[in-house]
């Protein structure tokens, strides 16, 4: 049965992507509320590269409209179903990229529930027909409230602040899914490609976990953040024969931006030590020309990528974030039309440092 809070989601959303920064304020359908579900109200989204690649096309031109982007969530729960346990109403929570699974397959069984076959985008996505009749896309974070099933709705510790959590649930989670899971740590050496909204995550991260950092970017200008962030090493990719010095040298490389199809991939594979990964979280609009076999032969070195990260790895994250006050750089903006629209063209147009986060909802959509 239908929530009677459904008739009060209003978000701001895109109609077409060929206007992509035309947003406008219209009533949202969220689907049936079930036993697990959460009904939040926003107080701030985090704007997502994602979100740009999203409503202009960039990754795919069949894009479901009227849609609300956002999945960097933070608010407060004023719902929840009655076979929800760990979250009552009134505790401030958030929401990443992620909102439902199937929670009974061998992936998410084992932690990876980012990888369920069946997962639910946080927008975007429709609802499979048993959990909701009407197979309602999922609509994300740039409106007054959010439903999600409780196993994707988090915690946020009191130490921080709501605007610098909301980019944590998906940019912050994001890169720390892969440091972990290469086991990154004290003795480790990882560069880190790219020193944007993913990357400066990254630096910090991998930092904290005991890594020696090494940055490297085609921006000098980010070198005195990066060096504050916990980079030892900052090295400017522009620079003729950037990656010679840096043969063989380490054993993980997180690449975080996501104009990978300009790069000479054997460059950055030439950096690793032998059997080690090149792991990309920038997802570029076009395709990755040119590779071949043999530029991973010369040490043995592999490429992959992966998807967010899992709950466990959320609330560890966040865990060492509270603990170490270790905070990104964010710039707010008031959630309207017109805010909205500022927020993804100046994203579009790298005009960031180095996250944003939508707030003021209470003046967009009532207290």
């Amino acid at each position: 049965m239908s929530s009677s809070s459904s008739e009060k989601f209003e978000g701001f959303v895109i109609n077409d992507i060929k206007k992509w920064t035309e947003f406008k304020k219209q009533s949202i359908k969220p689907k049936v509320f079930g036993d697990h579900d959460i009904d939040i109200k926003i107080e701030c989204c985090g704007v997502c590269g994602s979100d740009v690649h999203t409503i202009t096309g960039g990754w795919s031109e069949d894009v479901p409209t009227p849609l609300a982007v956002g999945h960097e969530v933070v608010g407060k729960a004023i719902k929840v179903g009655k076979a929800v346990k760990d979250v009552k109403v009134g505790d401030r929570v958030g929401v990443g990229a992620q909102v439902w699974a199937c929670l009974k397959c061998q992936q998410c069984k084992s932690d990876n529930e980012n990888y369920c076959p069946h997962m639910v985008d946080t927008y975007g996505a429709p609802y499979p027909k048993d959990v909701d009749p009407d197979e309602t896309i999922s609509q994300g974070g740039f409106a007054s409230h959010i439903r999600a099933h409780e196993y994707f709705v988090f915690p946020i510790p009191d130490a921080i602040p709501s605007h610098l959590a909301a980019p944590m649930l998906c940019a912050g989670l994001t890169v720390w899914s892969p440091l972990v899971r290469a086991k990154v740590g004290k003795g480790s050496k990882v560069g880190i490609v790219g020193m944007g909204g993913l990357g400066h995550f990254a630096v910090m991260w991998a930092n904290a976990l005991g890594a020696e950092v090494t940055v490297i970017s085609h921006s000098p200008n980010k070198e005195e953040d990066a060096r504050k962030l916990g980079a030892k090493n900052f090295v400017n990719s522009n620079d003729k024969d950037w990656a010679k010095p840096l043969a063989f040298t380490f054993d993980f490389l997180l690449n975080s931006a996501d104009m990978t199809h300009e790069f000479d991939i054997a460059s950055y594979l030439s950096t690793l030590k032998v059997g080690c990964h090149f792991h990309q979280v920038g997802l570029p609009d076009k395709p990755i020309d040119g590779i071949k076999p043999q530029q991973f032969m010369a040490n043995g070195s592999s490429f992959g990528a992966s998807h967010i990260g899992n709950r466990p790895e959320c609330l560890s994250m966040l865990k060492l974030a509270a603990e170490k006050q270790l905070f990104p750089i964010v710039e707010t903006i008031p959630i309207s039309e017109k805010g909205c629209a500022e927020a993804v063209e100046r994203l579009k147009n790298n005009k960031v440092r180095y996250r944003f986060t939508l707030t003021d909802y209470d003046k967009a959509f009532g207290a």
